[in-house]
């Protein structure tokens, strides 16, 4: 029981550590080189299959009378674009290139990256608004594809990228990963009550689930800096911005939220980013180094995460359902 007990909770370390292992097993046993070819493309068909689940899960206990935006979502979103801003000009009045450049593209791509579309899963664990949450990720997710086609060619120009042609393969993104798993819980809530309230019924159903996302993903940004073609050093550099970027932006969405009543929700909004999107566009149109750095904050973000659920299972005394 002690076990059970410890995996449940620390279930995002846990799974984190597990990832890593996992990739590490198969990279370093020769014998395994053909099971590890075979696994890698299920993964990449099982990750998104994940977080439609656990979307759709999450969504079924949305009450969509609620899904309005209010005060804090409009400075959060206010503090993100100024920041996105602020990394623009200082990239293009300094001119930089080379690692310098790299460097940017990657504190840009943790700064640029929309609210994860998990982070109301984190937000109603910790007790926090659901239905706030679920407005403020379909807000982020458009001020993110508003500002890549904006921001990219001016900080790189060999980022091959027109504004339409990103907004509409975000735009996709958006549809994809949201607003499907929202229409069918709508449908289910609605029209399949016997069904729906056995999904509902399932205690911490999404959350365990997005454990098992996490194992995938971590695994995937193992391979992604055991492969990266640089040194040790500049790697670690990488690492240690994505730190320092994450606590900066969790601690400012916290400060924000304060004078609102929203302490959680605006941290949340700020902090917890779509961190596979964020790799996913640093690969298409910037330097492929610098999705090390979304790749690293996603270790960070779930290792805060856990810490924030520690602490309120052990000073609220309860622990709340989603």
């Amino acid at each position: 029981m002690s076990i059970i007990r410890f995996i449940k909770n620390w279930t995002l370390p846990v799974s984190i550590t597990g990832g890593i292992i996992i990739y590490l097993i198969f990279a370093l046993t020769p014998a395994l080189d053909g099971a590890a070819r075979f696994c890698a493309p299920i993964c990449d068909r099982i990750l998104p299959l994940f977080m439609f689940l656990i979307l759709f899960v999450t969504f079924c206990k949305v009450d969509f009378r609620r899904l309005v935006p209010v005060k804090w979502i409009l400075w959060v979103s206010v503090v993100q674009v100024a920041l996105v801003a602020l990394a623009t000009l200082i990239t293009v009045e300094l001119g930089l290139s080379g690692r310098s450049l790299i460097l940017m593209e990657a504190i840009l791509t943790c700064i640029i990256g929309p609210c994860a579309a998990a982070a109301p899963v984190v937000t109603a664990k910790l007790g926090g608004n659901l239905e706030q949450m679920t407005t403020y990720t379909f807000i982020s997710n458009f001020i993110t594809a508003l500002l890549i086609p904006i921001c990219f060619p001016l900080i790189d120009r060999s980022a091959d990228i027109s504004f339409v042609q990103a907004f509409l393969a975000i735009l996709n993104e958006v549809c994809s990963v949201l607003l499907l798993p929202m229409l069918m819980a709508y449908i289910v809530k609605h029209t399949m009550h016997r069904f729906h309230k056995w999904v509902t019924g399932i205690k911490d159903l999404s959350y365990y689930m997005w454990g098992g996302s996490l194992l995938i993903v971590s695994g995937t940004t193992a391979k992604n800096i055991a492969h990266a073609d640089t040194t040790l050093g500049f790697l670690a550099i990488i690492g240690v911005l994505g730190l320092v970027l994450c606590i900066a932006q969790f601690a400012m969405g916290r400060f924000i939220g304060h004078y609102f009543g929203a302490t959680t929700e605006a941290g949340q909004a700020l902090g917890q980013k779509n961190t596979a999107f964020a790799i996913w566009i640093a690969y298409t149109y910037l330097h492929p180094l610098s999705s090390i750095g979304p790749g690293c904050y996603i270790l960070w973000q779930n290792i805060i995460n856990s810490v924030e659920i520690w602490h309120y299972r052990k000073h609220e005394g309860h622990e709340p359902t989603i």
